[in-house]
């Protein structure tokens, strides 16, 4: 497993845990230690810049997720779409569709057997849209 895909993961664990209590992903990230050097700078990127874009995030989500309430969404779902559209809408180093594959593939690991796909799409749907999505 690659350090980005570790980093992911260790991100999405945070932002689940903060989900599910209510609490800052930025104050669980500094209570949790990381273990690898690369993994632990990503994952603090991911968390920081989905805490810092949430409400944006939030929104296109909501947009986006047809016949979805964010509040009826799988917690992992919701959050991988989190970590995904950060990385398309604001992570720049990044190919959008290595976001997508890889919010996809930790959906099939680790969702409902309909989580990937519904993903994909909605993740689709924001990468043909990027270019007239105000970020601000």
């Amino acid at each position: 497993m690659s350090a980005r895909r570790k980093a992911r993961k260790r991100a999405l664990d945070i932002l689940f845990e903060a989900d599910m209590r209510a609490a800052s992903p930025l104050a669980l990230l500094e209570e949790r230690s990381i273990d690898e050097i690369s993994e632990a700078e990503y994952a603090r990127v991911l968390v920081s810049g989905v805490t810092t874009h949430q409400a944006k995030i939030d929104e296109l989500i909501h947009t986006y997720a047809e016949g979805w309430d964010m509040d009826r969404m799988p917690v992992i779902d919701r959050n991988l779409l989190r970590i995904a559209l950060y990385e398309i809408l604001w992570n720049g180093d990044l190919d959008d569709q290595i976001a997508v594959s890889e919010a996809v593939e930790i959906a099939q690991e680790l969702s409902t057997k309909d989580s990937a796909a519904y993903i994909n799409g909605i993740l689709g749907r924001v990468i043909l849209l990027k270019s007239v999505i105000s970020l601000s």
